[in-house]
């Protein structure tokens, strides 16, 4: 049986790595931004999104893929704020793949968006091992789940170039070490930014959505 398994698991990932490699061209042709933004179910990512938007608005266009098994619900939420969203109701599988990209493409107008945010399914494990055709990808983890998260799931991390440790408000109520979660996560990716935040007092986003600016003006080639 793992005689058959592995080539077919092995041309699944080379399958969609020509997708994504075909995604990564249009979002290159038309100076968009990528994100791939990865979380655990409810470790904040739409919340995230709100106040990314918020923060951008009058100054970078936004738009967003929404991946859930189920609902359309942070879609509306995020069209709600005025984002350019659309829905992936992916029916049972755990993450998304560089086809489900592809035809969300053709539900949005991608001529005035300056990033385009692609918010995965909540996984820490298969979204990991798919490429979309990102420039970045970005992880949340949300101080609630622990600080033992890089030891359990390293791919994550390792691949992760940026780091939103999110609900740092929550900190005197939980059993967690942000000191630990920074250090582990270091030693699974050296170069990897970390930015603790908490989307309900702010604190931390402006440094967050500072570097997004920042990395937005480099893909537009911009001072």
């Amino acid at each position: 049986m793992g005689e058959i398994k592995v080539p077919v698991v092995r041309n699944i990932l080379e399958v969609n790595e020509r997708l994504a490699r075909e995604n990564r061209r249009l979002f290159d042709e038309k100076k968009i931004l990528v994100l791939n933004l990865m979380s655990s179910p409810g470790a904040g990512k739409t919340s995230v999104l709100e106040r990314t938007a918020e923060a951008l608005q009058g100054r970078y266009t936004m738009a967003v893929i929404e991946g859930d098994i189920q609902s359309s619900y942070d879609a509306e939420r995020l069209q709600r704020k005025g984002v350019q969203a659309v829905q992936i109701n992916t029916d049972g599988a755990c993450h998304l793949d560089g086809n489900m990209i592809r035809t969300a493409l053709e539900n949005l107008d991608l001529d005035p968006v300056d990033v385009l945010v692609i918010e995965n399914v909540g996984n820490l494990v298969c979204p990991a091992e798919f490429n979309l055709g990102e420039h970045e990808k970005v992880m949340i983890l949300s101080v609630a789940e622990g600080d033992d998260k890089p030891l359990k799931y390293p791919l994550m991390f390792q691949i992760s170039s940026v780091l939103l440790v999110n609900k740092t408000d929550l900190l005197p109520y939980v059993d967690c070490d942000l000191q630990a979660i920074h250090e582990r996560a270091r030693q699974l990716n050296p170069t990897q930014k970390i930015f603790d935040i908490s989307c309900r007092t702010g604190e931390g986003l402006e440094a967050w959505t500072a570097w997004l600016e920042a990395r937005i003006r480099e893909h537009k080639g911009l001072p």
